[in-house]
């Protein structure tokens, strides 16, 4: 009995567009609750204020 995989493919795309939305709520959550992100795009915009400012 041969059967059909044709489902397989569109569940398996569900299960990776589930995992990668736990994996960005993780993120979220942490950096929400912490002082990360803030500190993280103040040094970005520190460089590309200095990086600015030399050229």
């Amino acid at each position: 009995m041969i059967r059909s995989e044709s489902g397989q493919a569109t569940a398996e795309y569900a299960l990776v567009l589930v995992a990668a939305a736990i994996v960005a709520l993780a993120l979220i959550t942490w950096a929400s609750t912490t002082d990360a992100l803030p500190a993280f795009f103040n040094t970005v915009i520190e460089k590309v204020v200095s990086f600015a400012t030399i050229t």
